[in-house]
């Protein structure tokens, strides 16, 4: 009987953990159907970061050693995006964000921020991006001040920075190829 009250107790959280995402996700998408990406950004009532604030700034060191700060970018589109090894719907982002930027890396640049203090280790994110071939910026967030500051709770989550070095837009949940592309077109 224990054990029946335990597995319904798990299958509760994990349905109201999938209506979470899945309504974060259908607001995004709902946004981006309705043509509002130039409007509003998705964010929550608590979110403190705005459309059109400056986002907090950083340096990161990369995966491949070297270092990234986001003021340089200044002038680019930037996708900036928070994952971490263990999060399916990271998994499914990671090749579309690859195709992404094959097609647009002149134009748009990727910054892939893994959150590594909440993530399995150097090793795991190194053999993660050799299986899905990721050749944009990977930095390490190592502290997990940087995802703090970004309210990457929910993962992934992303920002559309735009060339004024301006937050566009902010999604929760994975993008497809099409939903960035649609996303940078609106961004200034």
């Amino acid at each position: 009987m224990k054990k029946i009250i335990a597995l319904l107790g798990l299958a509760v959280l994990i349905g109201m953990a999938t209506y979470s995402f899945a309504q974060e996700n259908a607001d995004t998408v709902d946004s981006l159907n309705n043509e509002q990406l130039g409007t509003d950004m998705a964010t929550s009532p608590n979110s403190t970061l705005q459309k059109g604030d400056i986002p907090p700034q950083f340096t990161l060191q990369t995966l491949d050693e070297k270092q990234i700060t986001l003021s340089e970018l200044k002038g680019k589109k930037v996708i900036l995006n928070f994952w971490a090894t263990w999060c399916p719907p990271c998994k499914a982002e990671m090749p579309h964000m690859q195709k992404f930027h094959e097609q647009y890396g002149d134009e748009v640049e990727i910054v892939a921020v893994n959150l590594t203090s909440k993530d399995s280790g150097i090793d795991k994110i190194e053999q993660f991006v050799r299986d899905y071939e990721l050749t944009f910026s990977i930095p390490l967030d190592e502290t997990g001040d940087v995802g703090d500051a970004y309210e990457a709770i929910t993962i992934p989550t992303s920002y559309i920075i735009g060339t004024d070095g301006r937050i566009q837009h902010k999604i929760v949940g994975p993008m497809d190829e099409a939903m960035m592309e649609q996303l940078i077109s609106s961004t200034p």
